[in-house]
């Protein structure tokens, strides 16, 4: 800018003086312009282009500003509760209601009889579940051959871990062999558990080779005073 303000005095300088030397004498002599005119016309001049070309400059249109995009708000799912896998539980084994043979009291399997004849078979069991066993309880027959045994029902209650003995009038029957009948606990409502005993006798003189499945007593128990229980056909 500088560079171009100092050509522009320097020819406006150099015309004035071009002027003043054609001049005739007899026209009237145009008056010289001091340095200090010209230095004011130059920058007049000057500010005049300056104003012009910043007329014709067109004007810088400031860019569209970008609508900002909207923010998606996800929906939180509250109080959803997560698929859940699925898993298999072992079933817990109920022992409440349980009976454990102990022994036979009378009529050891194999006892020799003759057809017809009348016994007694009496059982040592305990109580081995957690439950008392109720009044009402069954001593029922379950399989084989009854003997003419009839179902008994336990008069009172009997505590967990005592022992009773439980006694059923039976008959031979007429017939040979080795003959055998299953009997089982069961409650009021005819549901089975605890172990199941049986009672084997040899009608004519014969040998039997069967034994007793009952599960023995043993000494983990701590037993009660022992209770009768006596069944009659």
């Amino acid at each position: 800018m500088k560079l171009k303000t100092s050509v522009l005095l320097t020819v406006l300088i150099m015309f004035s003086l071009f002027v003043s030397a054609c001049g005739g004498g007899e026209a009237e002599a145009t008056p010289a312009l001091s340095v200090d005119a010209i230095q004011t016309q130059a920058i007049a001049t000057f500010s005049a282009d300056q104003t012009q070309t910043a007329i014709a400059a067109p004007t810088n249109t400031p860019l569209p500003t970008g609508t900002p995009v909207p923010t998606l708000a996800i929906p939180t799912l509250a109080n959803v509760t997560p698929f859940a896998t699925s898993s298999v539980g072992s079933t817990a084994v109920t022992t409440c209601n349980g009976l454990a043979y102990v022994n036979d009291v009378t009529i050891p399997d194999n006892t020799p009889m003759t057809p017809g004849q009348a016994f007694t078979k009496t059982w040592k069991v305990m109580n081995s579940g957690t439950c008392a066993w109720e009044a009402g309880f069954k001593f029922a027959f379950t399989g084989g051959d009854a003997m003419s045994g009839a179902t008994y029902t336990l008069p009172q209650s009997v505590p967990a871990n005592s022992q009773i003995d439980i006694s059923i009038a039976m008959i031979a029957p007429n017939k040979t062999g080795a003959i055998r009948g299953n009997w089982r606990m069961s409650t009021a409502a005819g549901q089975f558990f605890g172990n199941e005993i049986y009672v084997l006798i040899m009608v004519g003189g014969t040998t039997g080779t069967a034994t007793n499945t009952g599960v023995p007593a043993t000494s983990t128990f701590t037993s009660e005073p022992t209770a009768t229980a006596t069944a009659t056909p």
